[in-house]
């Protein structure tokens, strides 16, 4: 990347972060075993590179990716942690051997969970604080409620909400000012088209957008005989599945040489999509390593002109992608996508 990192508004209310955030959870879970020393030096060199957007989530193995980013932000130089924008998820419920129990989005939870997060991340505010998914049995008025309480105590700064469907946004959106939706986005993940982003873009609310390259598949670095560690979450994602990976990794194919035609590598013509589809949305990038931040970072150098998203569109039409994002216990759990 040859020049600075430009900025994009979360909605009309939120903050100006980089047009790029760093997803932080897979240095910590999910994704196989992580090495922290390089998780640390990765975030130091996205804040050094500009990124001033940092995601993550109470319920990231525990805890743990909580206290790897207070690590990462203690130790970061001071002129770029003091730009850095914490974005955190809360809600999940875990059993102590990780097993799921739902999400927990009553008031008092949710002053709860806030409380033991400010204490893990070794800061004095969150910036964008999100249930991570909708409790069904708490409206979403009362947890959207009680961040807001927050905000007048000076404990968060904004409310953001995460994969959440168009009604939902609209009730919360009635209670508080929402900066951002989290949830994904991508070349093969576009279902927010239809009635969420129109809804979004209504009532000025951004979208960070997570699984820009799809958890890996449509980065061009994933192959049919990749072995996975085990407690990888794509080992239970229908889209890493027999032949529905195989269809997808065709798809790959067909950007790979969209990619090649500009020199660029398939990561970066995705994230550079995602990119393209508006001022209001922010890719959240889920890099481990410096060497694969660099390569996302260029995706900012990627412009993409009529003719090449015409190209990419017939390449990898909406709905082309085999399998579902989630597997049909996780699916449950999605407001968006009722």
């Amino acid at each position: 990347m040859s020049t600075p990192i430009p900025t994009r508004s979360l909605g009309t209310t939120g903050p100006r972060v980089s047009a790029l955030g760093l997803g932080c959870m897979g240095m910590s879970a999910l994704y196989g075993k992580a090495d922290r020393t390089e998780s640390i030096a990765t975030i130091h060199a996205a804040l050094d590179a500009g990124i001033t957007l940092l995601d993550t989530g109470d319920y990231y193995a525990m805890g743990h990716n909580e206290l790897l980013v207070g690590e990462a932000l203690r130790t970061a130089s001071a002129g770029s942690r003091e730009h850095a924008v914490v974005s955190v998820k809360f809600g999940a419920l875990r059993d102590p051997d990780g097993r799921g129990l739902g999400y927990d989005g009553r008031p008092a939870a949710v002053k709860t969970f806030a409380a033991y997060s400010l204490q893990r991340l070794g800061v004095d505010h969150i910036d964008i604080y999100r249930l991570g998914r909708l409790d069904s049995e708490v409206p979403i008025e009362e947890t959207v409620g009680a961040i807001a309480e927050l905000i007048e105590a000076g404990h968060v700064r904004h409310v953001g909400l995460s994969e959440v469907g168009a009604e939902t946004i609209r009730r919360a959106a009635a209670t508080a000012p929402i900066a951002d939706l989290q949830i994904e986005y991508s070349l093969i993940s576009r279902g927010i088209e239809e009635r969420i982003l129109p809804t979004l873009r209504e009532l000025g609310i951004g979208v960070t957008a997570y699984g820009v390259l799809s958890r890996g598949l449509i980065s061009g670095h994933f192959t049919a005989d990749r072995k996975l560690d085990a407690g990888d979450f794509r080992s239970l994602s229908p889209r890493f599945q027999g032949d529905n990976l195989r269809h997808n990794l065709d798809l790959v194919e067909r950007l790979r040489s969209l990619a090649d035609a500009k020199s660029v590598s398939v990561a970066q013509l995705a994230i550079a999509w995602v990119l393209s589809r508006g001022e209001d949305i922010v890719p959240l990038i889920g890099s481990r390593t410096r060497a694969r931040l660099s390569e996302s970072l260029g995706a900012l150098d990627v412009t993409l002109d009529a003719r090449t998203l015409a190209a990419i569109e017939e390449a990898v039409p909406p709905d082309a992608a085999a399998g579902a994002r989630y597997n049909e216990a996780q699916s449950a759990m999605l407001d968006s996508e009722r």
